[in-house]
């Protein structure tokens, strides 16, 4: 990712950053949609198991964190100088040279898990993190100590083995990062281990013991769009680029465009294709895909031929 990389030590240098910073305040939201039933966990895994239903990421089924997290420090920000006087500040959630988790386990907020998520007793890792850069110097919070003791369910679960060892991730093998930051084609190694993800991936989070203890959001942003609730693939391959704009307004999901969002739903349905009886579902799922053989964008087009190969 060549983000990290583009701003050197910046991102391990606070004071670099935003000149000036004798402290950072870290933050949580947590994101799990207020209905969230017990056993959720299971729920999400098994519907891994549906090769023909679309599985997006829960932190991306309701409302852009990156606006909802910064707006609540901003307004910390304000409860602050409004108390304190005036403040030199400045707010950050994931979109800055931010070494965030490692802020975050410095700060006392949990672990660094295996998965190399932090972790928490209290609320497992099913939340934000945000941080606000001050010129004022705070005594540090003490970090805890680590939890995950000899489990490996995290490592084991990976699709892709992108957790190539504890505390250890691939970037370029997570199904996170091709399906959101990779902008090109998909690894075709990769293709048959991603199933039905489309948006982002939980497996990870949804093994792991500590998130029996993840709490609910109390905010109405997170809770899961109609649109991201069980979709067919076939459903959200079928999207216009206006229909995709509009669904996906407000939502994460935007920012990745229209191309890349049939691009990762062409991978879907092949795989959904390889494990399909002969029956009508092997025949929509083909219907489908074929409905965007000449797609105007080659990539689309790749993607959507190397599906139809996986009958």
């Amino acid at each position: 990712m060549a983000y990290m990389a583009a701003h050197g030590l910046k991102r391990a240098r606070p004071a670099e950053l935003v000149p000036g910073t004798l402290s950072v305040i870290t933050a949580r939201l947590d994101y799990l949609p207020a209905a969230t039933p017990d056993g959720w966990q299971v729920l999400e895994l098994d519907r891994l198991n549906r090769a023909d239903e679309a599985t997006v990421s829960l932190y991306a089924r309701g409302r852009d964190y990156h606006k909802v997290l910064r707006n609540r420090l901003q307004k910390l920000a304000d409860q602050m100088t409004e108390a304190f006087g005036p403040l030199g500040y400045r707010v950050f959630t994931d979109s800055a040279p931010v070494l965030e988790a490692e802020l975050a386990t410095r700060s006392g907020l949990g672990w660094r898990g295996k998965h190399t998520l932090v972790l928490s007793r209290d609320a497992g890792s099913m939340y934000f993190l945000g941080e606000l850069f001050i010129d004022v110097a705070l005594p540090p919070t003490a970090p805890v100590t680590p939890h995950c003791g000899s489990c490996r369910a995290c490592i084991d679960i990976c699709p892709t083995q992108a957790i190539v060892a504890p505390y250890r991730l691939d970037a370029r093998r997570c199904i996170s990062y091709l399906t959101i930051e990779h902008a090109g084609p998909i690894p075709v190694e990769l293709r048959p281990l991603m199933g039905n993800h489309i948006y982002g991936c939980d497996d990870c989070q949804l093994v792991c013991p500590w998130n029996k203890f993840a709490q609910t959001s109390c905010l109405p942003d997170f809770d899961a769009r109609a649109s991201c609730v069980n979709p067919s693939l076939a459903e959200v391959f079928a999207w216009t680029e206006d229909a995709f704009l509009r669904l996906t307004e407000g939502s994460p999901i935007r920012r990745i465009g229209h191309e890349r969002w049939l691009r990762n739903v062409a991978v879907a349905l092949g795989n959904a294709l390889r494990v399909a009886d002969a029956s009508g579902s092997r025949q929509a799922i083909t219907s489908a895909l074929q409905g965007r053989v000449n797609h105007p964008s080659a990539l689309v087009r790749e993607h959507v031929a190397w599906a139809l190969a996986q009958v």
